[in-house]
């Protein structure tokens, strides 16, 4: 196994609010410093304390543990669901293919 790559206790942080079937979120993320090497991410919805808030939150702890770890985001991009037209099924998946796109730009 990969030694987690720790981040610094203070990091930049920065948020986005996004939509995912339907429910209304934000995403919270940090990069390694000096890179574009996404390190962790958290998301969460205005409904705190219901399935799809906690859903959205362990999914994005995980991935953060995955990046931490040295899993690439790619890797997880691509592992997760996607509907017939091929957009992303979950909320972790829509908040990585826009970090993905804003990061191809």
């Amino acid at each position: 196994m990969t030694a987690r790559r720790r981040l610094l206790n203070r990091r930049t942080s920065s948020n986005f609010s996004f939509e995912c079937n339907g429910l209304r979120y934000v995403a919270s993320i940090s990069f390694y410093p000096g890179t574009q090497q996404l390190a962790e991410i958290f998301i969460g919805n205005a409904k705190a304390g219901s399935q799809s808030d906690a859903a959205a939150k362990d999914s994005a702890v995980v991935a953060s543990i995955a990046l931490q770890h040295g899993v690439p985001m790619e890797t997880i991009r691509h592992a997760l669901l996607r509907d017939s037209r091929g957009r992303a099924a979950s909320p972790l998946g829509e908040a990585l293919d826009r970090i993905a796109k804003e990061s191809a730009s």
